[in-house]
């Protein structure tokens, strides 16, 4: 019987590994007459990663420009056409501001911001992280010499893996605008964020929007537990390209170990994180009790006082009693 040996894709070119993968189906489709999805055979990683995520969204226009248009709350008429990318370390103006670096920052044919922030653990100051960096961006579009006129907006896109409003279950797309206290019509256009809670996504969430439904489905069902990838993702170009990025024969060496490092530094920091909680909510049970206990001592001896006083011992031996000033004892007998 003739043997067949099987390159791996290190050893050939993909278009070699890939004819070798589509042999091994038709291999099997001789043998068992049963078809074989070759997509089952793939491995993915998961897009939210640091790499992975600006991997595609940061080296593929086309599919940051459909993310954004899927996700970001805009009109027909403000449907985002062509980007170039920027810088996504904002550097301060002076040596003694904050440095900070986004995910993905781009700029449209229109002088639009349009920042991308993937964030797998929630914290409240994520939220002011995401102010201050937007912000940043806003200001920094005018010099000296140009005018306030000349100022577009910039939109903040938040990916969060985390649930953050437990108060809202059925919302997990959140748009935050400038609005009039009481006319909520009225906005000061600048400065626009969206927040999108993935882990309350469902596919029957969104109805008006066929691409927000297929880039949340894959964010939030590729990983490398995947064995079946949804029809609806192979069938659209942008997920379908999308899917390529992330297939682990894709990535170098390097690429990989750093992926395996951004989860080795994730779980290190939810450990913290959770050990932080635990210490803050123990202190505070802690600092709970004193603050009880001294606040029952000092009511209990105002009622030693009060009765004291009822019994007739003159305020001179009360306040010697127990500690409370003369004038204070004097206001319990009115």
């Amino acid at each position: 019987m003739q043997s067949y040996g099987i390159l791996s894709e290190k050893q050939i070119g993909w278009d070699d590994f890939f004819d070798n993968y589509l042999y091994i189906c038709h291999i099997y489709y001789i043998y068992s007459c049963k078809p074989i999805n070759i997509f089952s055979l793939m491995r993915y990683l998961d897009p939210k990663a640091d790499l992975t995520f600006k991997k595609i969204f940061g080296e593929h226009k086309d599919l940051l420009i459909s993310l954004l248009n899927a996700l970001l709350p805009l009109a027909d008429d403000e449907q985002i056409e062509n980007v170039e990318y920027l810088s996504p370390e904002l550097v301060p103006d002076t040596y003694v501001g904050k440095n900070s670096i986004v995910d993905v920052r781009c700029r449209d044919v229109k002088n639009r911001q349009f920042i991308v922030e993937m964030q797998m653990l929630w914290t409240e100051a994520f939220k002011q992280r995401v102010l201050f960096n937007a912000s940043k961006a806003f200001v920094r579009q005018l010099d000296k010499k140009r005018k306030y006129e000349f100022l577009q907006p910039v939109y903040s896109l938040n990916l969060v893996n985390e649930i953050f409003m437990k108060e809202y279950p059925d919302e997990f797309i959140h748009n935050y605008n400038v609005v009039h206290e009481l006319h909520s019509d009225e906005i000061i256009d600048g400065l626009h964020f969206t927040f999108v809670e993935l882990p309350k996504f469902q596919a029957h969430s969104i109805k008006e929007k066929k691409m927000a439904v297929l880039w949340l489905r894959f964010l939030t069902e590729i990983d490398e537990q995947t064995k079946e990838v949804p029809q609806e993702l192979l069938d659209n170009p942008e997920t379908s390209k999308a899917l390529k990025t992330v297939e682990e024969s894709a990535m170098s060496k390097d690429e990989l170990l750093a992926y395996e490092d951004f989860w080795d530094k994730l779980g290190a920091e939810r450990l913290l994180f959770v050990d932080s909680n635990k210490r803050s909510m123990e202190e505070g049970r802690a600092e709970g009790r004193k603050e009880g206990l001294v606040e029952g001592l000092a009511k209990g001896r105002t009622e030693v006082a009060r009765n004291l006083l009822n019994m007739g011992m003159s305020i001179d031996d009360i306040s010697k009693a127990t500690g409370i000033s003369k004038d204070e004892i004097e206001r319990y007998s009115y």
